[in-house]
């Protein structure tokens, strides 16, 4: 059975950083895109960051671009999401996600494997 275990997750003040990481396990994803998603109360879930299978690609959504970096170990089967300046719009359950037909995808639709999420909350 595969599963995606998101941690690092928690409550942070305006301009402090998390580090979120999600570990796999069932299967290895080391060629197979991964993603971090994030969904705050009322809204769609929207793309966060992308990385590829080698991790040499990544995607950013604008909002965090600058501030958030996607990194992946394959031999850990584990993608971490590294979040500086963090600001009260970050607030929103995170969400680690993988797809099992592409070795590169951005769009939310590519992703058929997701985690349970992690509340992420920023005080301002």
């Amino acid at each position: 059975q595969v599963q995606l275990v998101e941690s690092g997750g928690g409550l942070v003040q305006a301009g402090g950083s998390l580090r979120l990481s999600c570990a796999a396990s069932g299967r290895t994803f080391n060629t197979n895109a991964m993603g971090w998603f994030r969904q705050a109360p009322g809204k769609e879930r929207d793309r966060v960051a992308t990385i590829s299978s080698s991790g040499r690609n990544t995607d950013y959504a604008d909002s965090v671009k600058g501030r958030f970096t996607i990194s992946r170990d394959n031999a850990k089967n584990t993608v971490y999401l590294q979040m500086n300046s963090l600001k009260p719009e970050d607030t929103a359950v995170y969400y680690c996600a993988a797809s099992s037909k592409y070795y590169t995808a951005s769009r939310t639709a590519s992703y058929d494997y997701w985690g349970q999420g992690t509340q992420v909350t920023v005080s301002s």
